[in-house]
């Protein structure tokens, strides 16, 4: 057999980094790399691509160079520090693998192919990769539980492999013209590259405006997309396949009695905790006043032989704070706790939220996970949270009401069309946030079909909001409807909640939450394992009956039934406050003229980002206290800031203006 083409690699240490770091299992990294068909992919570019994202890896380089090939990875060294590093290769070294993340189940996959005649040089879990794919090819995928973004070079083939795990907790970003793809973890990363043009995307924006978030595969930037999540891709000589391995079912349903499924819910979480706990040093957990988290906290202190790390971030604003109920949790576990409060000030870290996101993002609770997750990396390399909860267990009042609200489907759509237009006759646009503005958005969108009147319930801008902001033509915003009506048609749910859940899954969690977190934990070197996302409970969660899921106005209630006398009551029944921040009073108050200079500054308007009329109004009838506009505001200032920082000449109020103050 011909030897492969001679390559070169090699793990370069970064300066300035403390090598005591406390170690565990896997690593946080960060990847990136390009293959050409037609020429040669430059050591230099596939450095700078690694640069750009050096604080997800921060204490070693290492590259893979080969003919029209390069590959990058940014490592976090915690053990295994003589072998571990990245990239890693089979026996022959034809088979080149960088990793994004970690495998849980990589000691038994790794025994199985000991038995298979592999044979490994290193004792991390990438390698497994690697063996694995000489074994199954891109299908290796199906068989790897764990949180990941990879890419596989095929020195033999030729051919590139890029797969992304089952629920989007890594994120891959990828570019494909000319018969070259470059890809990176980040978007600040892959931008590194001069060849990706930079021309926005009219209907990412559009999408941002209506949710917040960018769905995938799109992304701000028109030739820029991103892997969906449970979907590889293939590269092989400029031809791209694009596959997805695997999806929620939510058809199949469990019969057993209700004790024998909560048994069996208790002992999926706790296996999946203890999966995740695997370390050489305490753990930490990030600890918010809800269920989730506190359930975690719950099964990490059954499994832990000293007591748990757990952070916690209040506000002053009590209807914010989580504090108290979070106490509850620790002194109920006995954890070794920390808590910081976030006030006003905390706006300072918006240069560092518009920086790493890359594109616009408008999930304000972004400020206090960079605080909490900059505060937990003082004292653990991992923490686990309870992200993925409500997702699985409806945890959402929209839930709820939507399940309830099935019946309209079957009112004559005239009759609806009536009631909808007497609402908005009557309703007064009021706050954007709270249960105001859910009756008010409920009410008025009655006479649509489902998917769009829940997409209408979650917005940010209703369409008719958008096209007064935007001017964007019907066929744009279209397609901002079938972020929601795609998912919802193909859901293989058959109860309104499960449909539900199932679109959520699809779009909100990968989209928003799980965003927000890799960026805010990455941007410290914090891994964050989230064990209510691990596929076996999510799957089990699928199976479950919607009436063990939600009850009347009760969300969560098999969850809830499930831990009750473990869970302190109060916690158990709490009212759900999200990870929300004050951004209302800080509008008015020590924010007011920052935001009204960003938003009403003439270089603002030449961008045309969005109408001035429209942008003055909104800030108006929230100075006047009339409505909540908190929501739309921050909306619109983070597309602002974006554009100054990636896309625009920086104008006052500028991210280097608010840095200064």
């Amino acid at each position: 057999m011909k030897p492969p083409p001679p390559v070169t690699s090699a793990t370069v240490p970064v300066p300035g980094i403390d090598r005591n770091l406390p170690g565990i299992v896997n690593r946080v990294c960060g990847i990136a790399g390009k293959v050409d068909r037609a020429a040669g992919v430059p050591g230099a570019l596939v450095e700078r691509m690694c640069a750009q994202q050096e604080h997800r890896g921060p204490d070693s380089r290492g590259l893979h160079l080969g003919e029209g090939v390069g590959l990058g990875i940014q490592r976090l060294r915690v053990i295994d520090l003589e072998t571990g590093d990245q990239p890693v290769y089979n026996e022959d070294r034809s088979v080149a693998v960088v990793l994004n993340g970690e495998i849980y189940n990589y000691r038994e996959l790794r025994e199985e192919l000991s038995r298979n005649g592999h044979s490994f040089s290193t004792h991390g879990d990438t390698e497994v990769i690697a063996h694995l794919y000489e074994e199954e090819g891109p299908a290796l995928v199906q068989r790897l539980n764990g949180m990941f973004a990879f890419a596989l070079w095929d020195e033999k083939r030729r051919q590139l492999t890029i797969g992304r795990d089952r629920v989007g907790k890594k994120p891959l970003f990828y570019c494909q013209r000319d018969g070259w793809l470059s890809f990176a973890s980040e978007l600040g990363a892959l931008m590194s590259d001069p060849a990706i043009p930079r021309e926005v995307d009219p209907a990412a924006i559009d999408c941002y405006l209506a949710y917040g978030y960018i769905q995938a595969p799109r992304s701000i930037w028109r030739e820029v997309k991103k892997l969906p999540p449970a979907h590889t891709l293939t590269w092989q000589d400029g031809n791209l396949e694009l596959e997805r391995y695997w999806q929620l079912d939510y058809a199949p349903k469990a019969g057993a009695a209700l004790p024998e499924l909560e048994e069996e819910l208790r002992g999926r979480i706790g296996a999946a905790v203890r999966r995740r706990m695997i370390a050489d040093v305490p753990l930490g957990a990030l600890l918010s006043g809800g269920v989730d988290s506190a359930i975690v906290v719950a099964e990490m202190a059954a499994a832990a032989s000293q007591p748990v790390k757990t952070f916690s971030i209040g506000f002053a604003q009590k209807e914010y704070d989580e504090l108290p109920l979070a106490r509850l949790t620790a002194e109920r576990f006995g954890t070794d706790h920390t808590e910081f409060m976030v006030g006003p000030d905390a706006i300072e870290i918006v240069p560092s939220l518009i920086r790493h996101y890359g594109e616009p993002f408008a999930d304000s609770s972004a400020i206090p996970s960079f605080y909490l997750t900059r505060l937990t990396r003082q004292e653990v390399t991992v923490a686990l949270n309870g992200d993925g909860g409500d997702e699985s267990f409806a945890g959402y009042l929209r839930y709820v009401a939507n399940s309830l609200s099935r019946g309209l489907d079957h009112v004559p759509r005239a009759l609806r069309h009536g009631a909808a237009a007497a609402a908005t006759r009557l309703l007064q646009a009021g706050d954007a946030r709270g249960m105001r503005s859910y009756g008010r958005r409920f009410l008025t969108s009655v006479d649509k079909d489902a998917p769009a009147r829940y997409a209408d319930q979650s917005c940010i801008f209703s369409p008719a909001e958008r096209a007064a902001l935007r001017g964007e033509d019907a066929g744009i915003r279209k397609e901002t409807e079938e972020v929601i009506a795609g998912p919802w048609r193909e859901a293989s749910g058959r109860s309104r909640l499960d449909v539900l859940l199932e679109t959520d899954v699809n779009t909100y969690l990968p989209g928003d939450l799980l965003v927000k977190m890799d960026i805010a934990s990455m941007a410290y070197s914090l891994e964050a394992r989230s064990p209510l996302l691990d596929p076996e409970v999510m799957q089990f969660a699928a199976s479950l009956p919607a009436r063990y899921k939600a009850r009347r106005l009760e969300k969560k209630w098999i969850l809830r039934r499930a831990y009750r006398g473990r869970i302190p009551d109060q916690v158990l029944n709490g009212k759900k406050r999200g990870f929300g921040v004050p951004l209302g009073a800080w509008f008015r108050d020590e924010l007011h003229d920052f935001t009204h200079d960003v938003l009403l500054d003439p270089s603002t308007r030449d961008a045309g980002l969005f109408d001035e009329g429209e942008a003055r109004a909104l800030l108006s009838v929230h100075d006047r206290g009339g409505a909540d506009r908190s929501m739309q505001i921050w909306a619109l200032l983070m597309l602002a800031l974006w554009h100054r920082e990636f896309a625009g000449p920086i104008g006052g109020g500028s991210l280097a203006a608010l840095q200064s103050n």
